[in-house]
């Protein structure tokens, strides 16, 4: 048995999920262009440059979701995917994670971005375990706040490790393990595989990844 991870924005995307839904909530005159649009943009660069306040970020995700109900968020979402996300799925990830699934591994999509936007995503690509940052919830709306530790930097071996604990595994449970990402952030999950992949990565990850000869592979 197997383990393969996957990170999803600029990895099995072609984009970032988290950056297109605050556009999409612009676009769609829920957010305030003006005041918002700006500190996303200032949020995508800081985490591409690996300096960002991942706490400062979410409370700027997160809030808006609590600001409206969950069955308005749900068709939000809908449409997000129909018009956002499923042209940014590129043929060759979605055979990727077909090729991981058919040698019968145990697939997970392992994500900074929050499990609202994400699990119809992790779906759609056919993966059944999702990881993704937890918004905080009660009586089924969202409170604009985080559940547990962010699935960010060190924060994915935490809640990876979580999982693989609560199911009776560990690392040591596989006969291989693989994880896919584009991003400095990953570099500590990156470590902890036995096959770290650079998809289409940033400079300082392609720069890490040929001094330790990783396997880099481009989807665009």
């Amino acid at each position: 048995m197997n383990l393969a991870l996957f990170d999803l924005d600029n990895t099995l995307l072609n984009g970032d999920s988290d950056f297109e839904w605050a556009q999409f909530l612009i676009e769609q005159g829920v957010l305030d262009r003006e005041l918002f649009e700006a500190k996303n943009l200032a949020f995508y660069e800081q985490y591409k440059a690996g300096t960002l306040d991942i706490y400062e970020f979410l409370d700027f995700q997160l809030k808006p979701l609590s600001r409206h109900a969950r069955k308005v968020l749900n068709g939000w979402r809908d449409d997000f995917m129909q018009y956002k996300v499923r042209g940014m799925m590129s043929v060759p990830a979605q055979e990727l994670v077909a090729r991981h699934r058919a040698a019968q591994d145990v697939c997970i999509i392992i994500t900074a971005t929050n499990s609202f936007v994400t699990s119809p995503i992790a779906r759609e690509f056919g993966v059944e375990h999702l990881i993704a940052t937890e918004p905080e919830e009660k009586d089924g709306e969202f409170t604009g706040g985080v559940s547990g530790v962010p699935c960010f930097r060190e924060g994915k071996i935490t809640r990876l490790e979580s999982w693989l604990a609560q199911r009776g595994w560990g690392w040591n449970s596989f006969a291989d393990s693989f994880f896919y990402s584009d991003s400095l952030n990953d570099l500590p999950l990156l470590a902890k595989v036995n096959n770290p992949i650079a998809v289409d990565p940033d400079a300082t990850l392609r720069k890490h990844a040929e001094q330790h000869g990783w396997r880099i592979l481009t989807f665009r």
